[in-house]
């Protein structure tokens, strides 16, 4: 079996996609996956599947559309590629609680910092699949858009290295 991490998209963030965190459990556990461990309220899920990486974000999906009635985005990475995002941070210096990894389902576009606007101290820096983003003011004081990140969700680095863990366990 392989160990899974799914992100969900706005959960639990300004009010809009309530979801508990039991209900998310029991969601993945009713879908077949195992030793279910969710993290944080903001949509963090850790479980082992038998099944490829394709088919539990799909089945994922239907399961949360069917509870929601509505879809909602699920972005999924292995343990190995969580720790390998952890690896990669090029901001390792920076307060991990002002420092974001940016999601995303695909490599991010070329122009992706490019076309972000609104920077200001902020340092930005491409992944694999993801955007790394250091916010030293803080992100609640930051104007920063990134067109790109619409299509992802963040989560700090402290959030990243505790799912890292718990996916290498």
């Amino acid at each position: 079996m392989s160990v899974y991490i799914a992100l969900l998209r706005a959960v639990n963030v300004g009010g809009t996609g309530k979801l508990p965190m039991s209900e998310l459990r029991s969601l993945c556990e009713s879908a077949g996956f195992a030793d279910v461990r969710t993290y944080i309220a903001s949509g963090n899920v850790v479980f082992k599947s038998a099944l490829s990486k394709t088919a539990v974000k799909a089945k994922l999906e239907q399961c949360l559309a069917d509870y929601a009635g509505k879809p909602v985005g699920v972005l999924i990475r292995t343990g190995k590629e969580m720790a390998a995002v952890l690896a990669a941070n090029p901001f390792k210096s920076a307060a991990p609680n002002r420092a974001v990894v940016i999601f995303l389902d695909g490599p991010p576009p070329a122009d992706a910092l490019a076309s972000a606007s609104g920077k200001h101290a902020e340092e930005m820096a491409l992944g694999e699949h993801e955007i790394y983003v250091h916010y030293p003011d803080g992100i609640g004081a930051s104007k920063l858009k990134i067109p790109a990140a619409k299509a992802g969700t963040a989560r700090n680095i402290n959030t990243v290295a505790t799912l890292a863990e718990w996916a290498g366990a």
